[in-house]
């Protein structure tokens, strides 16, 4: 099974789930996916780019849904690729579909305090 985190995404797992997102000082954005999905390969460069522009202030996860079934189940992802953003342990933004890169800035921007050059994408 392919990895499809890049430099600066990590792989997140049902058994890290918790320690690496709801318990991050930093907001997360998890990307669920699966090597099937067409959609996602075409949304991994987008996420692996934001992944390296909020480095320090944002952490970046992909999450397998044929491997974790049990987090994607906790919170209802039902389409893939879907992309659901956790600040503070909570669950405060999502996107589900192939988004272009300005609507996953629109999710990650209010959260992160840091405004980049170029956020219009």
């Amino acid at each position: 099974m392919p990895d499809m985190a890049g430099a600066n995404t990590l792989t997140l797992s049902d058994a890290t789930f918790d320690q690496e997102v709801l318990h991050s000082e930093v907001p997360v954005l998890v990307d669920f996916w699966a090597a099937w999905c067409g959609p996602c390969r075409v949304l991994a460069p987008t996420v692996e780019a934001i992944a390296g522009e909020f480095a320090g202030s944002l952490k970046v996860g992909k999450l397998d849904l044929d491997q974790n079934m049990n987090t994607a189940a906790r919170f209802r992802v039902q389409n893939i690729p879907t992309l659901l953003l956790f600040k503070n342990g909570q669950l405060v933004d999502g996107r589900v579909g192939l988004v272009p890169r300005s609507e996953i800035l629109k999710m990650v921007l209010p959260h992160v305090g840091k405004e980049i050059t170029g956020a219009q994408g």
